[in-house]
């Protein structure tokens, strides 16, 4: 188990890792600056938007315009502050003129996300919109059919109770939607209130190798015994026999 300062210190390096990230050339061309996230990084509560905007990419900080200011407003109305919570995006990087993530930009930035996750362990997840919702659930349904349902998922390796809501920018001006985004945080210190999910099992650790057992040296074959030599019969030549007289004209 990590303590507090080691999460916090880990997360400050995923930050620093993230602020000169070249992942996404458009995006790392483009941007004023990375907007990592901002709050306590020890909330029990998160909230994943979509991407900074043009106020965000200036200040370096998450939802900083009109919809941060109705975002601050909620959260005042349950009892909460930025102080408490922590607030990031899908997207670091803002895209050029607000358009919409690609999913290639989504899938670049994911990691850093989840790893925000692993280091803050918040116990409530409140998605702001369609494509933080559809990320963190791995499903297209959309939040229209989601809004207001907690369900408990694991993301980044932590149980959480994932909740989806309109995202704040949405609700600016729509009042029906307001409306709702608004009944959906009146929800909120009740989600908190619970007990935190279960976690899952962490990994066994591999087991350690076994060594295969030395395979013994092969026994020396015993000395050859010399075998020994035939003896070798001496070479005599034969003594020339006095010539016969008899043979001496048969050539």
């Amino acid at each position: 188990m990590t303590t507090k300062e080691e999460r916090r210190a880990q997360l400050t390096g995923v930050y620093r890792e993230a602020r000169g990230c070249p992942r996404c050339p458009e995006l790392a061309r483009t941007r004023t600056q990375v907007v990592f996230g901002a709050g306590n990084a020890d909330a029990d509560l998160m909230f994943v938007g979509e991407a900074p905007g043009a106020k965000e990419d200036e200040q370096g900080i998450p939802f900083v315009g009109a919809a941060g200011k109705l975002l601050d407003q909620l959260l005042g109305e349950v009892g909460l502050s930025r102080g408490d919570v922590f607030i990031a995006n899908v997207l670091k990087c803002r895209p050029p003129g607000n358009r919409d993530p690609l999913p290639g930009e989504i899938e670049n930035c994911s990691d850093y996300l989840m790893r925000q996750v692993e280091l803050i362990q918040p116990r409530v997840i409140c998605t702001l919109g369609n494509f933080s919702t559809k990320l963190l659930r791995g499903d297209p349904t959309g939040i229209s059919r989601l809004h207001g349902h907690a369900e408990i998922l694991v993301i980044g390796g932590r149980a959480v109770r994932l909740y989806p809501l309109f995202h704040p920018a949405a609700a600016l001006y729509t009042r029906s939607l307001l409306d709702t985004l608004r009944a959906d945080f009146a929800r909120l210190p009740a989600l908190l209130a619970l007990d935190p999910p279960a976690q899952p099992e962490p990994p066994a650790p591999p087991e350690p190798a076994v060594p295969e057992p030395a395979l013994a040296a092969p026994e020396a074959p015993p000395p050859l015994e010399p075998e020994p030599l035939e003896p070798v019969e001496r070479y005599e030549p034969p003594v020339p026999e006095p010539p016969d007289d008899r043979q001496l004209g048969l050539f």
